[in-house]
């Protein structure tokens, strides 16, 4: 299964332009069906650097691309329906917006740096909006949510106590389809202090502290200061940063970024997503108007922030919100390729922390049969079914059923 990250926010933040930026040359774009101003779901890129120059080889991907030396792995980019005051509570698109949104495994919330936009998400003067305030207002609908859930099924997770069971099991039940697991859970108890107090006891002041933590923890999100190119968005910028300095601001232009890669899809640049550079290769095919944009976008936006942030947004989430790993598991060591000959076919996206057993039963259940020890390619070594993986291994698997 793909990693799914969401974007939440305000409307008229720009979280569509960042969709549309992000996944301009996808050709699979569908709509969830949960409403009809539904969400819409396309396929965007994590992006790492391919092992196959250091191993002084050509790659044949097959689940992912290979451009220059660096893959592009699909992952699924999900534009949520903008939020609205008492969402959790069902108001506007709240529980569509919400069942949806429990799917992803990271959020990518997104505010309008300018401060364009007023507290209800309506298009104002700029500068005269609060990007601290919105974030604090989707964020708060979005712990009443798990907060709803806790407190609406407070006489099940009692019995379920009484009857024996962990208050850990208990509670993880409650949000298993959101999400949750018990490791979240057992940490969020922990930190909150109240582990060894009793469920029938948690006042709402408890039960808030807790789910305020397992709603961080459960769904890790990064905060995307949107409309960095508008003046006066810097200081908004170091503002949010400053605010909340527990999570991780990454200044974005998505105009900027859609620019760029309408550019490169027709040609007239080139590009790659995520680049702290671009090339103008046809300025004859480019009017005045797209020459000052792109002189812009070099100086303004490149010039000061590296990048334009949509694609290192999208990376930052999958490597250092979910902490993946790019994992190459191949069939034929002597060649590093899979059954069909293809070199180094896929990379596979597992949490930090995941065993050889689990790339095993990643790659297909059966595998994990008979499973005696992987081979790491690059130093040559046996590794046990336990070994924790490293991002950049090049494994091969073997078992009681393969020749050795």
């Amino acid at each position: 299964m793909p990693i799914k990250i969401g974007l939440i926010g305000k409307t008229n933040t720009g979280k569509t332009t960042f969709f549309n930026s992000a996944t301009l040359s996808s050709e699979e774009i569908s709509s969830y069906p949960f409403t009809t101003k539904s969400a819409v779901s396309g396929v965007s890129h994590a992006i790492a650097m391919c092992v196959c120059r250091e191993f002084k080889t050509t790659c044949n991907p097959n689940n992912s691309k290979c451009i220059d030396g660096w893959r592009y792995v699909p992952i699924e980019l999900i534009d949520l329906p903008g939020l609205i005051k008492d969402a959790w509570k069902g108001k506007g698109l709240g529980n569509q917006f919400l069942s949806i949104a429990a799917q992803s495994d990271a959020l990518l919330h997104v505010v309008d740096a300018s401060g364009g936009i007023d507290s209800t998400g309506k298009i104002t003067e700029t500068g005269t909006g609060d990007p601290i305030s919105d974030f604090a207002d989707i964020e708060e609908e979005l712990i009443m949510w798990y907060h709803k859930i806790l407190e609406g099924n407070r006489d099940k997770v009692s019995k379920l106590i009484r009857g024996g069971s962990d208050i850990i099991d208990a509670i993880t039940d409650l949000y298993r389809g959101i999400g949750v697991n018990k490791n979240h859970v057992k940490e969020s108890l922990i930190a909150t202090n109240l582990e060894e107090k009793n469920f029938d006891d948690f006042d709402m002041t408890d039960s808030k502290k807790f789910v305020s933590y397992l709603r961080k923890i459960s769904k890790p999100t990064l905060i995307v200061a949107n409309k960095i190119d508008v003046e006066g968005a810097d200081k908004n910028f170091a503002r949010l940063r400053e605010r909340y300095n527990d999570s991780i601001v990454i200044p974005v232009s998505g105009d900027s970024e859609f620019s760029l890669r309408r550019a490169e899809q027709k040609g007239l640049i080139k590009y790659s997503p995520g680049s702290e550079q671009f090339e103008i290769i046809k300025p004859d095919e480019l009017n005045e108007k797209q020459i000052q944009a792109l002189e812009f976008i070099k100086k303004g936006i490149m010039g000061e922030y590296m990048r334009t942030g949509v694609q290192f947004a999208i990376n930052v989430a999958v490597f250092k919100l979910l902490k993946m790993n790019s994992i190459y598991p191949v069939a034929d060591e002597a060649n590093m390729a899979d059954k069909k000959g293809r070199i180094l076919p896929d990379l596979i996206l597992l949490k930090d922390g995941a065993t050889i057993n689990d790339l095993a039963k990643e790659i297909h259940t059966d595998l994990t049969k008979g499973l005696l020890y992987g081979k790491d390619l690059r130093y040559n070594l046996r590794l046990p079914v336990d070994y924790q993986l490293r991002d950049r291994d090049v494994v091969s698997l073997v078992s009681a059923s393969k020749n050795n």
